[in-house]
Formats: structure tokens, C-alpha cells, sequence
């Protein structure tokens, strides 16, 4: 099934909450929809890193050609329902509609409002290989690192929206499905199209780059999101750099300042913070001829972006001892899916750490 532009006069809406999440709406454009005009609606988060790397991503987004429209979408009590209520009139012409995060709150409501016969998922990173797998067994949509946990009392106050946008994800006659994504399938849902993510775009706008001898490491937010020990984290960041000769530690978006002013401390990092998605700045360089990871989603997304360079990926498990105690019992078990099935890396034992 190929799924292409609008009818005349009702573009594309896509709507993204994070800088990767436009950057594969970009390449699911260039690939699947060429010369199309596309409405990208960003639903600003507060978070300053983030939107920073999102109004860099805008700007590439405008000189292809697209229209972005930038909601302050977290603005203050009253911003929701503004944000909401402006779009509504967009969201019922649109005859496609293309989303980057199927667990956000914010785009499950969108999607009780929308009439589009084509819903479209681009790549989220691992968020994408847990909702095909949740909607394939008929689950509800639960992050997979809170996944195991009992549901809070909003959770279970928004179970009905929640429960509605999973069954409009859900092909049916009035309704085609696509999955554009460089991740690992497990399961595919009945009816569902998944289409392969290869970087094209971010390979034809950038680079190649310059490749310098040593290595370079990339950051993760396990640590944020409550999966991994910061202590712990931060040995196996010193041991690993240690080993491989690293001297530049490339920032998630999400670490917190206090955690990295640590790591350049005690590990002599130099610490980057990234403005644009790690698959651009790696692509333009320059890189280090081995990039260093925890399981994370550019263990399979910088092998394609970097193809046909002399760039390796090396990704490094997470030792069970690393997990907090609030960890979702099924952490270990789908980090290491997340390392086994990368493509293009070479594997690492897990570092030592003494506790």
C-alpha cells in the first residue's frame, strides 16, 4: 500500500512532540510522499534542550517545503484546551494524519477528533517496537518502562481516551494503517503496513563527514526515566570511555544538568549537548570512527544514517545489577531485544562495575 499526498486543498497534519520524531516524519515524507506538502503541527514541550533541537528541525522542515505550525501546546492550564480547540477543524479535513508518540496523551485525544482514513506512525525508537507489539496482542498503550506497574489514578481517569485511540490505531474498512519505522518487528498487527525507515533523507541532505580517529559516546535517559542506578550508570560511562578511548559524551536531550556536570567531573568527558538529532550531527561530523551505546534507538538508527562511512557502532548491554528497584520487571529482558536485534553493531559484554 503506498500512501501518498492529500486531496487538493487538505494536506498532510503531522503532529511531533520531539526533534526525532519530525526528523522521520521528514524522512517518511521524502520517501513515501516526494514533492507533497505536509502541515506539521509541533506540540511544544518545556523542556528547553528539546525545543531548541525542535525549532532547529523546524527550520529544516521549512526549506523542504512544509508548513509548521508551532503550538505552545504546555503553556499554562488553559493551553490544552487552546491547542486542542484551534486544531479541531484541521484534524476533521485532514485526509491523513501522521504521528510520531501513539502513548502521548496529548496526540491520543487528537486522534478521537480526526476522520483521517490514513493514520500514519513514524519512528519513535523503542516506544515504536513496544506499541506495535502492544497493539498486535490487543494491550493497552503503557510505556514499556512503566509498563508492570499498577495504573495511577489519571491513567485510569484518561483509560477511555486512551482505549478509543488505540481502536482508531486499529485498521479496519474506514480505516489504513502505516508503521514507518527502522526498528525491529516482532509482531505486526493484523491489516497494519510497515514500511522501512532507511535514513535516505538524512543521507542525501548530509554529509558524508569527516571521521576522526578516536571514539565518541552517546548518552542515554535510563537513568531519568528511573531504569538505571545514576551511580552506576556513571561508573560504566568512566569504564567504558576508559576502554575505548573516548573523549566526547553526546548528551539525550533528556539528562539532567546535574548528572552530566558530574560525568564531565569524574569521567573528563567532554560533555555535548546536541542541536540537532544525533543522526544529523553524526552524519555532517565530525565522528568519531567508533560511537560507543547503551541499548538505545540509534543502535539501529546509526548504522543507516551512516552507511557506506568507516563509522562503527558499538553497543554495550546493561548489567542486570545496573536496574533500580523501580524498574519494570521486563526492563533487562527488552533492553537486550533492543541490542540483540540492532543491525551493522558490534555487541560489547557489559562493563564491570564494583559496587
Amino acid at each position: 500500500m503506498s500512501l501518498r499526498a492529500g486531496s487538493a486543498g487538505h494536506p498532510t497534519l503531522a503532529f511531533v512532540e520531539s526533534p526525532v520524531q519530525l526528523l522521520n516524519v521528514l524522512e517518511w515524507a521524502h520517501a513515501h510522499a516526494p514533492g507533497a506538502e505536509l502541515t506539521l503541527v509541533v506540540l511544544s514541550p518545556t523542556d528547553p534542550m528539546t525545543r531548541g533541537q525542535l525549532r532547529r528541525m523546524a527550520e529544516l522542515a521549512r526549506e523542504e517545503g512544509h508548513q509548521v505550525r508551532w503550538e505552545e501546546a504546555r503553556g499554562g492550564p488553559a493551553a490544552p484546551f487552546q491547542t486542542i480547540g484551534g486544531l479541531s477543524g484541521l484534524l476533521r479535513r485532514a485526509p491523513r494524519v501522521v504521528l510520531g508518540d501513539p502513548f502521548s496523551r496529548y496526540v491520543q485525544l487528537l486522534l478521537t477528533i480526526t476522520k483521517a482514513r490514513d493514520l500514519v506512525v513514524v519512528d519513535d525508537g523503542t516506544a515504536t517496537m513496544e506499541f506495535v507489539a502492544q497493539l498486535a496482542r490487543g494491550e493497552r498503550l503503557v510505556r514499556w518502562h512503566r509498563k508492570g506497574g499498577r495504573p495511577g489514578a489519571r491513567d485510569l481517569l484518561f483509560a477511555p481516551v486512551s482505549s478509543r485511540a488505540r481502536h482508531r490505531l486499529t485498521p479496519s474498512g474506514k480505516r489504513r494503517v502505516e508503521v514507518f519505522s527502522s526498528m525491529p518487528m516482532d509482531e505486526t498487527p493484523a491489516g497494519v503496513t510497515v514500511t522501512a525507515n532507511d535514513f535516505s533523507w538524512t543521507r542525501a541532505r548530509f554529509g558524508p563527514p569527516r571521521i576522526t580517529k578516536g571514539a565518541d559516546m552517546v548518552g542515554t535517559s535510563l537513568v531519568e526515566t528511573g531504569v538505571v542506578d545514576g551511580d552506576r550508570y556513571l561508573e560504566a560511562v568512566q569504564n567504558l570511555a576508559k576502554a575505548h578511548g573516548a573523549t566526547r559524551y553526546f548528551a539525550h536531550r533528556r539528562e539532567s544538568t546535574e548528572k552530566l556536570h558530574r560525568l564531565a567531573a569524574e569521567t573528563g568527558l567532554e560533555i555535548v549537548r546536541p542541536d540537532l538529532p544525533l543522526e544529523l550531527i553524526a552524519r555532517r561530523g565530525p565522528i568519531g570512527r567508533t560511537i560507543l551505546s547503551f541499548p538505545s534507538t540509534v543502535v539501529h538508527t546509526l548504522p543507516l544514517a551512516l552507511a557506506g562511512t568507516e563509522v562503527r557502532v558499538a553497543v554495550c548491554d546493561i548489567d542486570p545489577g545496573w536496574l533500580t528497584d523501580k524498574a519494570s520487571p521486563r526492563a533487562q529482558g527488552f533492553l537486550s531485544g533492543v541490542t540483540g536485534t540492532a543491525k551493522d553493531v558490534t555487541r560489547l559484554s557489559s562493563v564491570t562495575v564494583v559496587a
